[in-house]
């Protein structure tokens, strides 16, 4: 999903040594050390005198720019009657102190340097209102910053990030799914799919009334109205299943999610509410009971899962993915790849390789044409499970593909493992075959040379850009979403008071 609290390492005591402390807690101690004398009605030279040091050398240690030795803690704690422990507390004494603190940290940070200004010195005539103006200044600049910064390259490390992570856990959360059986409790869910109707009743014992309008704006979902506990829907949104929708809204709620403070922190938000609404969907219990039975049989298919729980293809690839190593000791991968060949989502625990960037980054990246990912778009039966056996440069592996539409056109939904644990699907026996030595260029990468010298200065295409490459993204911390129309819509429909 940060806090900005400063907390002292665990188990430190008064007596470990200062010099190897960040340089932003020497500058609090330096004011904690200011205040504590002005406190006791001593000068900066009487100070000084008492520690037998020059006035100069004592005004570098208040204002946090030379390190100081545990001795010289001591000596000047002695001094001021005051433990060490409260020297080396980590906040400051005074609003003042804090203020003046921020400003000595944001003039040393690397956004201020690169404005080539001149060094603002604190001195007791710069007014608390001009550092606050001052300080609001350089928060506004930052924003600006991390908001040009915030480019489709970002989204792609944060997704990067979160990958590795669902790929060290098995794609699996306990805390999540211990939260998704509370929630089932409450409504004394037996089992099954979780119908329109149990849905409502999981609302409504949240303390939310569901409210479908012609009018939700464009760039959402949903919206939930925590004021006064209601969730707004669409009255139609291209056929997509009520039901996540809603469940997406109470995850959101019962996690307690805010309002993201970055783009990771939006992505993860994401992870967690989807995974959530999906466990309440498919609960882990029934479903893994399920996909043990139809281990135990040799017949594992996503398709069954699908049908048994009556959700998406996608969703029951995703909850698939979530159980089947956990429960089953199976590891496996899974794309959702665009009719492209672009790579829109992607996790893996069985080590397959997929086509990455120099940065390690999978999402936007190409398929490898001879992968069920792209193969399954040549099939002309959208109906049966398309299953192949593809040999990589890091082993064999077969995988099972299906076919979905979204408003950004056709895609394929894949999930595959290693050879060795085929035995446990269903389609195993195909005999569709292909070779893949991606990342090899000579894989799929370059036109046969005889092609490229037939049309070698021939062949100008004009490419369908999106301008999204060169733009960033989205201002605002829920990224797409048209903050405007989401507030005049719940102003639009707020009850209106009595």
């Amino acid at each position: 999903m940060a806090h900005d609290d400063v907390t002292p390492a665990p188990g430190r005591s008064p007596a470990a040594t200062f010099p190897d402390e960040d340089p932003t807690d020497q500058l609090t101690v330096g004011r904690r050390i200011r205040a504590r004398r002005l406190e006791q009605g001593l000068s900066l030279r009487e100070l000084a005198q008492a520690l037998d040091r020059a006035p100069s050398q004592l005004s570098v240690i208040e204002n946090g720019r030379r390190e100081l030795r545990l001795g010289e803690l001591r000596r000047i704690a002695a001094v001021l009657e005051v433990e060490v422990a409260d020297l080396l507390r980590p906040e400051p004494p005074t609003r003042r102190a804090a203020l003046e603190i921020a400003l000595e940290r944001a003039q040393a940070g690397a956004l201020y340097q690169g404005l080539d200004l001149p060094e603002l010195p604190v001195r007791r005539s710069l007014s608390d209102a001009a550092i606050e103006t001052i300080l609001g200044l350089h928060e506004e600049l930052r924003r600006l910053h991390e908001e040009r910064a915030a480019t489709p390259e970002e989204a792609r490390r944060v997704n990067g990030q979160l990958r590795e992570e669902q790929s060290r856990s098995g794609n699996y959360s306990p805390e999540l799914e211990a939260t998704a059986r509370e929630l089932l409790d409450r409504i004394d869910h037996a089992g099954g799919p979780l119908s329109h109707r149990k849905v409502s009743l999981l609302a409504g014992e949240l303390g939310f009334t569901l409210h479908s309008v012609p009018d939700l704006p464009h760039s959402t979902r949903s919206i939930t109205d925590a004021e006064t506990m209601r969730i707004y829907l669409p009255l139609e949104r291209g056929g997509a299943d009520p039901r996540i929708t809603v469940l997406q809204a109470i995850a959101a709620h019962v996690l307690g999610e805010q309002e993201p403070a970055d783009y990771g922190e939006l992505l993860r938000q994401r992870v967690e509410v989807n995974y959530l609404a999906s466990a309440l969907l498919l609960p882990e219990e029934g479903a893994a009971e399920f996909l043990r039975a139809a281990k135990a049989q040799r017949e594992l298919s996503v398709e069954d899962l699908r049908d048994e729980f009556a959700v998406s293809y996608e969703m029951a690839a995703h909850r698939f993915t979530n159980l089947v190593t956990r429960h089953l000791d199976i590891p496996v991968h899974f794309l959702k790849t665009h009719s492209s060949g672009a790579i829109l989502k992607a996790y893996q625990n069985d080590e397959v390789r997929f086509p990455t960037d120099a940065l390690g980054a999978v999402e936007g990246q190409v398929v490898c044409r001879w992968w069920s990912a792209r193969q399954v778009f040549m099939s002309e039966d959208r109906m049966s499970p398309y299953c192949q056996y593809t040999d990589k440069p890091g082993g064999t592996y077969w995988c099972t593909s299906h076919i979905e539409s979204g408003q950004g056109g056709e895609y394929s939904i894949s999930v595959g493992t290693r050879f060795e644990h085929t035995r446990w699907f269903r389609g195993r026996e195909t005999t569709r075959r292909f070779a893949s030595s991606c990342p090899d260029p000579t894989c799929c990468r370059r036109p046969r040379p005889e092609l490229a010298e037939r049309w070698q200065g021939s062949a100008w295409p004009v490419a369908r850009l999106h301008a999204s490459l060169l733009a960033a993204m989205p201002s605002g911390t829920f990224t797409g979403v048209d903050r405007v129309a989401m507030l005049e819509f719940l102003d639009r429909h707020a009850p209106q008071q009595q």
